[in-house]
């Protein structure tokens, strides 16, 4: 059975928890949260955060054994983006583009394959 966990619109670009996401990607939801916690990046702290949701929506759900579900999709997009003008020198404008972004964490049971 799949659990899926969203965090929408975290205030930080996609780029930067990207590089996490496919970190964890095929773990174990124990090592991938494992292997976040001792990084001390922003992104790292929102990834962490959206799989322990989905962990706690596999406990809800009422999956057998929490400790083999594994991180079958995690997946960032972008976000719509904040767009404002910074005033600059001799009245020229200069662009800020404040970038958001949408984390979807996908957990699936190791066994799924086999009762096919």
């Amino acid at each position: 059975m799949k659990f899926r966990a969203i965090h929408r619109y975290a205030d930080q670009s996609p780029r930067k928890i990207r590089v996490f996401a496919n970190m964890v990607r095929g773990k174990t939801a124990d090592e991938a949260l494992q292997a976040l916690k001792f990084f001390p990046n922003k992104g790292a702290r929102l990834l962490e955060q959206v799989i322990r949701s989905a962990v706690g929506n596999a406990k809800d759900n009422g999956t057998r054994d929490v400790e083999e579900l594994i991180v079958t999709e995690s997946r960032v997009d972008g976000a719509p983006f904040l767009k404002r003008i910074q005033p600059r020198a001799r009245g020229t404008a200069f662009p800020i583009k404040r970038r958001y972004s949408h984390i979807y964490i996908t957990l699936e049971d190791q066994d799924l394959g086999g009762n096919d």
